[in-house]
């Protein structure tokens, strides 16, 4: 393999924090140069605070100078979305892991959350904190094969950290319900993966039909019996994904 040194990024969901991908870090080549960053809020990043999609680009230029690869999980993916299409310069390639570009369903567009589902689960939040964390890693794992380990292993990731700022999920699921990048995708002229769950209960595999629409140039896999964290229930095929990125552009 070639000696040259690849810069590769990964940026958790919502809720979550940077430790949830020391499993994919510990299985990298030499030649891969791992940084796993914390969004405001969550995290070693608690103390800091954000409102915009590009508030959280600005906090991870702040900590990535060359460019790289950037893999991006769910609310992750839409931050790496965004950072490749305003500072392409900064991004080798993309794999955008769970990840859509529009989170919630709107007219045209069925594969999305229904919009009353997802301002439940906001409303839920604000009356009882930990009950619906709990809740949203249990869809993470939703129909998973190996679900039950999967989810423990997901609570021991987020307790090994401070615990996202009520204000930083407030502002995430904003994100999530607002942001719609799917008329900007085909800006995106760098190398991108999309990898999906088929059995993930907050983006359906369906997805999948639709970006072959929207992005025909790029590599989509859905791997059938994964769930919402398919690099921590399937980690092999997760891994082989990765690494075909970063032989492309290495």
């Amino acid at each position: 393999m070639t000696e040259a040194k690849l810069r590769c990024v990964f940026v958790h969901g919502w809720g979550m924090n940077h430790a949830v991908w020391q499993p994919v870090v510990q299985a990298l080549p030499d030649w891969i140069e791992p940084l796993c960053i914390d969004l405001p809020g969550h995290g070693l990043a608690a103390q800091h605070s954000f409102a915009s999609l590009d508030d959280l680009v600005s906090a991870l230029r702040d900590q990535v100078t060359e460019p790289a690869l950037w893999v991006g999980w769910s609310l992750g993916g839409l931050a790496v979305t965004q950072l490749a299409l305003r500072f392409p310069e900064q991004v080798r390639g993309l794999l955008l892991v769970a990840n859509s570009p529009s989170f919630v369903a709107r007219p045209g567009w069925s594969c999305g959350m229904p919009e009353a589902v997802f301002d439940g689960f906001a409303a839920e939040l604000e009356q009882d904190y930990a009950t619906t964390i709990r809740r949203f890693l249990s869809l993470q794992v939703k129909d998973s094969a190996s679900g039950r380990q999967i989810l423990k292993t997901l609570r021991q990731k987020i307790l090994q950290l401070p615990a996202a700022r009520m204000d930083a999920l407030r502002a995430g699921l904003l994100l999530l319900k607002t942001t719609d990048l799917r008329s900007r995708l085909a800006d995106l002229n760098m190398p991108v993966a999309w990898l999906l769950g088929g059995r993930d209960g907050l983006v359906n595999a369906s997805l999948a039909q639709q970006l072959d629409r929207l992005m025909p140039r790029a590599s989509v896999t859905v791997i059938e019996q994964a769930a919402h964290a398919p690099f921590l229930s399937h980690g092999d095929a997760f891994n082989q994904q990765l690494m075909a990125m970063a032989e492309k552009i290495v």
